[in-house]
């Protein structure tokens, strides 16, 4: 098994959801299966505006002739794998690629780099997973804050960066996973609810704001931010609940069952709809926007 970097924009031609599946032609087939069980990283190629670099993890699952395109093949995603970094990796920082394993023996930029699909170093996959996961201890939720502060340091006290594999374990932990979600949602949503616009910060400086998944983890539902949703507490237990939902035009729903739509509408945006989150790339997917609405939602 071998660590790889899938390529990947939002307004890409192929058909692509990273959290579930990623198309790619057949040229690069044999170096894919390589990645079966094995972690990959998300590039955000430099040529797209405000590239987010290297942005999420996943683990591939397996990989199988795409019935709906001729030459074309889908490498699938292990459910419940898919994590957005906490902070997204830039190509290059201060000393070049931090891929460095896309470098020649003269030091430059080698055509690896151009490859849409490739593998990389176990060091430089530890890397990137150790800046992208590093950032936000501001966002801790209110709760548990001690347990889950103190965790996380005990992790990055034992991690070796000259070892990745620790680390690379742990992606698959409940409370690393609800960390790095939490923080990664929040920035989306700068902090504030999209259904009420509250942007309420603590003395502390942590705040108030819930991340929400629009389709539970429970239900197999992706750690994406296209997925989830920055929440006050009592929009967060109303959308969990079915009371309120979402269409794909953003527009805020309200159940019928709920006792008191007048109170409601009060408490939510003038304008009954969900602030969206930026990058527009962040923005809920319709899929589990649906899910919510034909699963959860009392219409």
């Amino acid at each position: 098994m071998t660590n790889g970097v899938f390529m990947y924009r939002s307004d890409s031609i192929y058909d692509d959801n990273p959290a579930e599946q990623y198309q790619f032609p057949g040229q690069y087939l044999t170096r894919a299966r390589e990645f079966v069980g094995d972690w990959v990283v998300y590039l955000e190629p430099t040529k797209v505006p405000r590239s987010r670099g290297y942005f999420a993890i996943a683990r591939v699952q397996k990989i199988l002739p795409d019935p709906k395109a001729e030459g074309m093949f889908l490498a699938l995603i292990e459910p419940g794998t898919f994590l957005d970094f906490a902070k997204s990796v830039s190509f290059n920082d201060n000393t070049g690629p931090v891929e460095a394993g896309l470098l020649n023996e003269r030091g430059r930029l080698s055509g690896r780099a151009q490859a849409a699909v490739r593998p990389i170093s176990l060091m430089d996959f530890g890397r990137i997973l150790d800046l992208g996961m590093s950032d936000g201890d501001t966002l801790l939720p209110r709760r548990d804050e001690e347990r889950l502060g103190q965790e996380w340091e005990e992790e990055a006290a034992i991690y070796d960066p000259g070892n990745p594999r620790p680390r690379i374990q742990s992606l698959t932990s409940r409370l690393t996973r609800d960390r790095v979600f939490r923080v990664s949602v929040l920035k989306a949503y700068d902090e504030g609810c999209a259904f009420t616009g509250l942007k309420i910060i603590n003395g502390g400086g942590r705040a108030e704001v819930q991340a929400a998944h629009i389709k539970p983890v429970a239900d197999h539902g992706p750690d994406s931010v296209n997925n989830g949703l920055a929440l006050s507490g009592t929009a967060h237990w109303m959308f969990d609940r079915g009371l309120l939902s979402l269409t794909d035009d953003l527009d805020i729903m309200i159940s019928r069952h709920a006792n008191d739509s007048d109170a409601i509408r009060a408490f939510l945006n003038r304008d009954l709809k969900a602030r969206p989150p930026l990058p527009a790339s962040n923005r809920p997917h319709p899929k589990y926007l649906q899910w919510h609405r034909d699963t959860c939602f009392k219409a």
